[in-house]
């Protein structure tokens, strides 16, 4: 499936949950966030339906998000019949990692292929301020769960804030260095509440000063990990590897290939857009897969060329949870 501007697009995030077991300070307010009532998230077998009717467009890379999706009951069966439909390729899972221990060789036998862990700090403490109460020691052992469970790859992705986790970028290199782990740096986003710290931001050419990245550095890499938006390294002598996305100081919206489902049923072609289609109502109200198709379709033209995230404010009343990662 081709937008206006001829990007391919095949692949469909998708939230099951606004629901989240952590309160992230650039991703939550102090108070939390009111939960969607239970009758406005879409069920499993409306999922599982969306996804069959979106292969036919070519949709074949599948990422469930949340809020934190492991929280949502049922997940392994549903995991284990979205993994069998006909079209789906890459089945893959985002996660804050604190269920990770006890859930990881379970998604691995359900059918998700790799797994992508958000982790900004290894420091306890900072960890326990940020998260607002989570415990870094369990998602650091859901990251070596999921190695020994055979997901892979498994991604490490760390928002760099300034002055809150920049002292441990060499760290996250250590770790990439030893370990078979692709650690992703990532700008901070203005999205939500964190829509009103763009002082926080720190651009990826800054980021590479810090972490020692130059021209030296780039001749010792070889080239890995292809079809999404990070630029990797991953020198000789690395178990793992480093890459950066860089939304904003570069932003790589010409190659984009994604589009979101949020946990409602509205389909949403960027994440800075307010633009969406309910497909909710559609799924309720005796639409045919042939109707759906179309409004599948319609999302997937009217994708924006690109964000605005550097000129133009937030307009969206929904934090990031409530839209989906």
């Amino acid at each position: 499936m081709q937008d206006q501007f001829l990007r391919q697009i095949n692949y469909l995030r998708i939230s099951i949950t606004d629901r989240c077991n952590m309160r992230c300070k650039y991703c939550m307010p102090s108070e939390g966030v009111q939960w969607m009532p239970h009758e406005y998230i879409l069920t499993f077998e409306e999922i599982l339906r969306l996804m069959k009717i979106s292969t036919q467009l070519g949709f074949h890379r599948f990422r469930i998000t949340g809020g934190e999706p492991l929280v949502r009951k049922g997940l392994l069966d549903f995991l284990r019949e979205a993994a069998q439909l006909p079209g789906v390729e890459d089945l893959m899972l985002t996660t804050n990692g604190m269920l990770l221990p006890e859930m990881a060789f379970d998604l691995k036998k359900a059918g998700v292929q790799r797994v992508n862990i958000s982790l900004d700090t290894m420091d306890p403490q900072r960890f326990s301020e940020n998260t607002r109460g989570g415990d870094v020691t369990k998602v650091i052992q859901g990251i070596f769960r999921s190695l020994e469970a055979g997901l892979n790859p498994v991604k490490i992705n760390v928002v760099v804030v300034r002055d809150f986790n920049t002292m441990e970028l060499p760290d996250f290199l250590t770790l990439a260095k030893e370990y078979p782990l692709h650690v992703r740096f990532i700008e901070l986003m203005p999205i939500g509440v964190s829509s009103g710290h763009r002082s926080e931001f720190v651009p990826i050419t800054e980021m590479k000063e810090i972490l020692g990245i130059d021209e030296d550095f780039a001749t010792r890499t070889q080239a890995i990990l292809g079809g999404g938006p990070a630029e990797y390294y991953q020198p000789r002598g690395y178990n793992g590897s480093v890459g950066f996305i860089s939304a904003l100081s570069r932003h790589f919206c010409g190659t984009c290939n994604r589009v979101r489902l949020t946990a409602d049923g509205k389909l949403r072609p960027c994440l800075h857009s307010k633009h969406e289609i309910s497909l909710r109502e559609a799924l309720r109200d005796g639409s045919n897969d042939s109707e759906i198709l179309k409004l599948f379709a319609e999302a997937v033209w009217h994708k924006p060329a690109e964000h605005h995230m550097n000129n133009q404010a937030w307009q969206d009343t929904r934090v990031m949870s409530q839209i989906g990662g």
